[in-house]
């Protein structure tokens, strides 16, 4: 009998996809137990240093002497510093219930890296939403994301970052002051034209959907409209499902200027009126530049009704003692 049909290729499917998700969910389930597992280790330890024992310190013969006894005992995954890890999850996340049960002990080991609880708060909150992996938690960590979101805030929106996470709920939620580009490899002093910068955006086009944040999808490059019997293009199009929106952006190798900020208005009243359908929002537009005047930008975007935006972007990190120094100040006002 031929059992070739749709109806037993949909049972193969099907089998397969409840395979893949119990699999999925019982690796959640491992790695969160390990993680609360870790969390009471972390908890003796302190503990037994609270009994006055011995101050557990890296270099301190507790961990050298702990180390051993339960490699011993239970094999690997007990090395100094891993229990120096294992009790600093404990120390900074001292209420259990607020460790994820979606984050790995990897993620975990990358989170405790950073300089402050405030940090540690949103990265661990940040991954979680946007389901990061470890190495694209990695790479949010060393491009300060963190920082570079904080400082466009007061006191008291830093405190509600570190506390729930960077939320997109309005277009001005999308800009990072500065976006890096690090990813692309171009030299600092390198003469790249404008059409480089586009092309080497789309090849590493998962990387920039990373540095974009949530919502972002892609539509097309050096998109086509006609208005008036002349040709446009835009750089870069996107769909925002969060905002439901069109973003457009126009990527601009030097300074941006008021002739470009009136060339996205040009076409946000375009897609207003011609590409949105019922449902959407009135589209947003970036001007993405490698500098930007903030008088001329007052002066160029002053009455428009359209929504656009201006944005640096730089082809290396950021300097880690410039930005926490910014912050710290910021905090101490």
């Amino acid at each position: 009998m031929e059992l070739q049909d749709q109806g037993y290729k949909d049972l193969v499917s099907g089998i397969g996809d409840l395979l893949i998700e119990g699999r999925r969910k019982a690796a959640q389930q491992v790695n969160a137990i390990l993680v609360h597992t870790y969390w009471e280790i972390g908890k003796y330890i302190v503990e037994y240093e609270q009994n006055g024992n011995e101050k557990a310190e890296y270099g301190s013969l507790l961990f050298e002497r702990l180390s051993k006894d339960l490699t011993n005992a239970y094999g690997k995954g007990f090395s100094r510093s891993n229990l120096f890890q294992i009790r600093m999850l404990y120390l900074k996340f001292p209420i259990v219930q607020t460790l994820s049960g979606q984050l790995t002990w990897s993620h975990y080991v990358e989170i405790l890296k950073a300089e402050s609880e405030l940090e540690m708060g949103f990265y661990a909150k940040q991954t979680e939403m946007e389901k990061w992996s470890v190495r694209e938690l990695k790479r949010q960590m060393k491009s300060m994301l963190f920082h570079r979101l904080a400082l466009s805030k007061d006191k008291e929106g830093v405190l509600k970052l570190a506390n729930n996470g960077h939320e997109v709920q309005q277009p001005e939620d999308l800009i990072k002051d500065p976006f890096v580009l690090e990813f692309l490899n171009i030299p600092e002093q390198h003469q790249y034209l404008e059409n480089e910068l586009e092309e080497k955006l789309i090849n590493n086009l998962q990387q920039f959907l990373l540095e974009l944040g949530k919502g972002f999808a892609f539509i097309a490059r050096q998109y086509r409209i006609s208005i008036g019997g002349k040709h446009f293009r835009i750089d870069l199009l996107f769909y925002h499902r969060i905002l439901k929106c069109f973003v457009l952006i126009d990527l601009k190798r030097g300074e941006i200027d008021h002739n470009d900020v009136g060339q996205m208005n040009l076409y946000l009243n375009y897609f207003r009126k011609e590409e949105a359908t019922e449902g959407d929002n009135e589209p947003v537009g970036i001007l993405l530049g490698a500098y930007k005047d903030h008088i001329l930008v007052e002066y160029a975007t002053n009455s428009i009704t359209n929504k656009i935006l201006l944005a640096k972007y730089q082809l290396y990190l950021p300097d880690k003692k410039l930005l926490e120094g910014a912050l710290n100040k910021l905090l101490d006002i």
